[in-house]
Parts: structure tokens; sequence; C-alpha cells
């Protein structure tokens, strides 16, 4: 039997049977979804990471604890939600500062209120839509 590395997948005899036939393929609405939040996810990027901003924290249901996730971990994420149908397990930033991360709501309010500034800003007078980064669920 071979060593166990950080690197190995937790599945097989001493962590549940594996499940070859693997998750059931996105939806087409759940497909949009994660279109969407890859979108949204560069906008919150191309604003707030040259204020210092690395990233999102996420409340995880699992172990009732946040994680810290950077800018390409999240994409990396949401990509593979969308490839594969899940994500697999990643190693969370090493003592990670909780200032540089911020939620996803945060995030989507900042670049309403950018986007709110620029439209004010515009000389024809008119304003786009209010709130479109904000989720309506």
């Amino acid at each position: 039997m071979e060593p166990v590395t950080p690197f190995d997948d937790a599945s097989g005899p001493d962590f549940g049977p594996a499940d070859p036939s693997g998750p059931p393929p996105l939806s087409m609405e759940e497909r949009a979804g994660v279109l969407d939040d890859l979108a949204e996810l560069e906008v919150f990027r191309t604003l707030l990471e040259p204020t210092g901003i690395k990233g999102i924290v996420v409340d995880c249901p699992d172990c009732d604890e946040e994680h810290h996730v950077d800018w390409a971990l999240m994409q990396a994420n949401l990509q593979q939600l969308l490839e594969e149908g899940q994500t697999g397990r990643h190693e969370p930033p090493f003592d990670p500062d909780p200032d540089d991360y911020v939620s996803w709501d945060y995030a989507s309010g900042y670049a309403d209120g950018v986007a709110a500034a620029a439209a004010q800003d515009e000389p024809s007078g008119q304003h786009g839509p209010a709130g479109r980064h904000a989720r309506e669920d």
C-alpha cells in the first residue's frame, strides 16, 4: 500500500465508497447561476484587488467556520463547479488576515456603489439599473 499524502482524494474504504458515476450535471438554471457568479467575481476582483482585498470570505456550513478564498481559487472553484458539477477540496491560506477578505454581499454592494457613482457622473444624466450586482436569492 502506498503512503497517503495531503493531496490524495478523501474517498475509498476509510472514507466511504467512491461514487464512480460522479455528481449529476448542473441544470441549465444552475449553470446560468455559476456563469453569473464568475462574471460578478471578475467585476469584484477588478474593483477590489487594487484596494488590497485578496478575495472572498465564505461561511462554511460543514464546519461552521469562515473560509478565506483568494480570487484565483474562487474562480477555479466556480470553473470546476461549472465543468464537473462539484468542487474539490482546497487548502485554505495559512493564517489569513480577515481584513484582507470581504463577503460576497459586501463585494456586491461595493460594485453597486461604484456603478451608481459612475452613473451620476455621466453627462447625459441617464442612470443605469440600480443594484445590478445585488442577488435576488
